[in-house]
């Protein structure tokens, strides 16, 4: 199969979609026990399921718990269709809930010519030497936000690029290819976007999450996560009688906060080295509470960090006589490459559509996590596909356009080579 090049006016629907798609506010909301964590998620299912019906997909629906579900039927010769795997394609609706996703203000930046990137509202630059991807997009259409919100690319480039290529197949009904089954999950910002996924409904045998960063990349290895939770029980008097009597949870969680070793925090930290972080502190003297994500590559390293909280917390218990400190630990994810490496062949396609793209695959471990973490833990094993996105989670979050084509080409390419490997069409 040659290259697959989208057309100029495929590529400005495609950046048309993102634009539309951006502007919803989607934050999910870890302190939430709805599902999905917010409503407002739903406002961009619902959108997206008018355009899926508009596409063809007749099926499109959005559950109650806020997944968007469609199906494009194989268009294979009678007798073929069952031999091709049935693959999933997977991006998620909500945005990061620690920087603002409301009244994203896009801003589309043509032929990029190198440089700082200033953001109009605040005066902010995305610095060229802190985001040297910038250098291999000279020329490129770059989207970017105003400097008040993050641009929402994580993961609504993925979102924008699987309905472009859900619109491709429609105008192109020649393009052979196998049962596909799309989802758009809430909450994947909070490990919860795959909770109420009914794999047996769902119906895929392989899946790719669109939900990646920079052009060619490929991820089929992820932090092993749990979330470790401590809550400290104080005792508040008048501070001027406090003397012998007052016991400060604000001071303890200070104290607790200020015993993570410093070579185990995420701004210490990099590649495949496993870290501690302290991402939310609240309280007052007589109640605090401590949040932390613990990430490693391995289980072992893994529970070497959770032990680390465990010494920490007995020795403030010492320190602190009175104080009622309490730990949980809860698990969150697992690293999906031991379960991909086992059926690597879900991987191998995707690398192969990369290189049949004229792209080089640069394989990464994500120092996060993704959907596919949970869906390669409860059996449908998926790896992590590129969006041209960067720098997520922050004002200074960028995209690139040309990458978002790319990406599109990418999963077009991958339907070709998961026939072309399952059955010798006629």
């Amino acid at each position: 199969m040659p290259v697959i090049t989208l057309s100029s006016a495929e590529i400005r629907e495609l950046l048309e979609r993102f634009l539309r798609y951006v502007k919803i506010d989607t934050e999910s909301d870890d302190e939430s026990s709805s599902y999905p964590s917010t409503e407002k998620q739903k406002d961009l299912g619902r959108l997206l399921v008018d355009e899926l019906k508009g596409l063809g997909v007749g099926d499109a629906i959005l559950t109650e718990s806020g997944h968007v579900l469609g199906t494009i039927p194989a268009n294979l010769p009678d007798g073929f269709s069952g031999k091709v795997p049935v693959l999933g394609f997977l991006a998620h609706l909500d945005t990061y809930p620690g920087t603002s996703g409301k009244d994203v203000k896009p801003q589309t930046l043509e032929s990029y010519a190198g440089g700082d990137i200033r953001l109009p509202a605040t005066g902010a630059i995305i610095p060229l030497a802190s985001n040297p991807a910038l250098a291999d997009c000279l020329g490129h259409t770059l989207i970017h936000t105003d400097g008040n919100t993050l641009l929402g690319a994580d993961d609504k480039a993925g979102v924008a690029e699987i309905m472009t290529m859900v619109d491709w197949l429609r105008r192109h009904p020649d393009y052979r290819h196998g049962r596909l089954r799309l989802a758009f999950t809430p909450d994947e910002e909070i490990g919860r976007g795959v909770e109420r996924l009914d794999l047996g409904e769902f119906g895929a045998d392989y899946a790719y999450t669109v939900d990646g960063s920079g052009m060619g990349e490929v991820e089929d290895e992820t932090f092993s996560a749990d979330f470790a939770t401590i809550t400290i029980g104080g005792h508040d008097v008048h501070p001027g009688y406090a003397k012998g009597v007052m016991i400060n949870a604000v001071r303890v969680a200070s104290a607790i906060v200020a015993a993570l070793p410093v070579e185990f925090l995420p701004e210490t930290t990099e590649g495949r080295q496993s870290y501690l972080h302290p991402c939310a502190i609240t309280g007052d003297v007589a109640r605090a509470q401590i949040k932390l994500l613990v990430r490693a590559f391995s289980d072992g390293e893994l529970y070497e960090r959770e032990e680390a909280i465990k010494q920490i917390v007995a020795h403030a218990e010492d320190r602190f006589p009175g104080a009622d400190i309490r730990l949980v630990i809860m698990p969150t994810y697992r690293n999906m490459g031991d379960r991909i490496a086992k059926d690597s062949k879900v991987l191998d396609h995707a690398l192969l559509a990369l290189r049949r793209q004229d792209i080089e695959p640069v394989r990464r471990a994500v120092r996060g996590g993704t959907d596919g973490s949970r869906l390669s833990a409860m059996g449908l094993l998926t790896p992590n596909l590129f969006t041209g996105g960067q720098a997520p989670h922050s004002v200074r979050e960028w995209a690139s356009l040309q990458w978002m084509a790319a990406a599109v080409g990418v999963c077009l390419q991958l339907l070709d080579v998961w026939v072309e490997k399952s059955c010798v069409l006629p």
